[in-house]
């Protein structure tokens, strides 16, 4: 058979069930609903890392973070490292990244706390090799891109969120029509914009219209490049990469007013006390998203007033990049290429949204952040909707297998195509989910170090390196309300020797392996 297309559609920040096709009355997104319609839903889909950096490189080479060395947003993915889009490549596709790659620190150089002394290491690349998403970079008169950025060929790089740009993004909004002054900004209350939340300033209206908005640019640029494939014989590869629904949470124009908050659905697990939680979650919970350190920081959810507006506007952007997806399918139709191609919608991690009384994502091993949508509409394979464990570390060597692409050595994701040809089929029985900061990090901060979470089909089992534990039934609990870890001892005991069995099976033997020639 003729080797597929790939279009690799992810978002930034979508919790599972942000989308109509998971269960959600109030989000619309046809566009999505009708992929999930031709394809497999995987109901149970789970991350590796609920942080940005260390999942999605973990998604491009189907090893974990710990494998690949992204452990969080304070660090680069190794300029070296084997991906599949690198296999693609090198077995003919034509290969672009449009959009948010976030696989070098360049956004989150806020990030790194720098170690008081001698490095572990010295690196063998080239000074730059890390600097590709530094946003400085794009205001220089010429961008010279890499060749291969991490087996993309072609890279036009939407780096930051909400309604700051960056990037050939920016560049193409200049280019548009843009005003630098509205679209050059630094994240804070005083970013230019309008109907700003009284409760947060991150929730507001942007200046600019619609057609210079990430998302928008994300679609254009994308269909451009499917459009340049058309006449080729060459198989491709995109990953399609939306910034949103990440905050700041700014949709443009009319998608701002898409939902009124007042009629926003809230968790009722918003009033969660957390009197068994790990002792960073209670203090996460007390601060006010307005006393946030930085514009990331892990924070409480405020009031209802203001989760209701974040919601909302949660909602609308979301639904601008189910519009956009849209237009991206119909091309794929108008150019005779939808059948012939491989798609996969996913995103990076969620988002707490109010529930459990917390806000945002990192280090919060609960659903919302911990649970993501995924839909593969693979040719030839039957629609349909599984419940079967799938993790975020599956994707590469599904992808390479559904393409018929030998993989590489340290891959420790499992191949879905079983699941795609019987939803009853299973090819894991847990997902290991990581969560790392820097020790000197962690000595600054009350977050634990380390965190590790297995999650099988009837339980999510949380431990971190302070000794703190979670332990849910998800089949009687599915809103973990009731934590089992002093009731329920055998459960928590098979569940520590399950994690310890887990943690061995992905101890890396691949890095530091004679190495093949770049």
């Amino acid at each position: 058979m003729p080797r597929p297309n790939v279009l690799f559609i992810i978002t930034d920040q979508q919790r599972a069930d942000h989308a109509g096709f998971m269960g959600n009355t109030q989000v619309r997104t046809p566009h999505l609903d009708a992929l999930a319609g031709k394809g497999m839903v995987f109901e149970n889909t789970w991350v590796s890392n609920p942080v940005c950096m260390p999942n999605r490189s973990t998604i491009l080479t189907g090893r974990m973070p710990t494998a690949h060395g992204v452990v969080f947003n304070d660090r680069s993915l190794d300029w070296g490292a084997n991906t599949f889009a690198r296999r693609l490549k090198k077995s003919g596709y034509r290969t672009a990244l449009i959009g948010k790659s976030h696989l070098q620190h360049g956004m989150s150089r806020n990030s790194v706390v720098p170690f008081r002394g001698e490095p572990s290491g010295f690196s063998p690349y080239p000074p730059g090799w890390d600097a590709v998403e530094h946003a400085d970079r794009y205001l220089a008169d010429a961008v010279t891109d890499p060749d291969d950025f991490y087996g993309f060929s072609h890279i036009e790089l939407s780096i930051d969120h909400g309604a700051r740009m960056t990037g050939h993004h920016l560049r193409w909004a200049l280019d548009q029509g843009a005003h630098k002054d509205e679209v050059l900004v630094e994240y804070g209350p005083d970013a230019p914009g309008s109907d700003r939340s009284e409760a947060w300033w991150q929730i507001y209206r942007p200046p600019y219209e619609e057609r210079f908005h990430s998302t928008s640019f994300v679609a254009e640029r994308s269909i451009a490049f499917i459009e340049s494939c058309a006449d080729s014989e060459q198989p491709w590869m995109l990953w399609c990469s939306f910034p949103d629904p990440h905050h700041p949470m700014t949709p443009p124009g009319a998608w701002f007013d898409r939902h009124r908050p007042a009629d926003m659905v809230l968790p009722h697990t918003r009033t969660d006390s957390l009197a068994d939680a790990p002792e960073h979650l209670r203090l996460f919970r007390k601060l006010h998203p307005r006393d946030q350190r930085d514009w990331v920081t892990p924070c409480g959810f405020g009031s209802d007033e203001l989760l209701g507006e974040a919601i909302a506007a949660t909602y609308g952007m979301i639904e601008m990049a189910d519009d956009r997806i849209g237009r991206i399918l119909w091309t794929l139709e108008r150019l005779g290429m939808r059948d012939d191609t491989l798609i996969v919608f996913t995103s990076d991690h969620g988002d707490m949204m109010g529930d459990h009384g917390l806000f945002l994502k990192g280090f919060m091993h609960y659903r919302g952040t911990l649970q993501v949508p995924l839909v593969i509409d693979a040719p030839g394979c039957a629609p349909g909707r599984t419940a079967s464990l799938a993790s975020s570390i599956d994707l590469a060597p599904t992808v390479l297998g559904l393409c018929g692409v030998a993989g590489y050595d340290g891959i420790q994701g499992r191949d879905l195509s079983p699941v795609l040809e019987d939803p009853a089929e299973e090819v894991r029985d847990h997902v290991l989910i990581e969560d790392d900061i820097a020790e000197i990090t962690a000595k600054l901060t009350p977050i634990p170090a380390r965190t590790r979470t297995l999650v099988t089909r009837e339980h999510r089992y949380t431990r971190n390196s302070k000794g703190e534990e979670q332990l849910f039934n998800l089949m009687d609990d599915p809103d973990e309300m009731r934590d089992l870890k002093q009731n329920d001892q055998r459960t928590r005991s098979a569940m520590v020797e399950r994690l310890a069995d887990a943690l061995m099976a992905v101890d890396d033997s691949a890095r530091g392996a004679p190495a093949a020639e770049g």
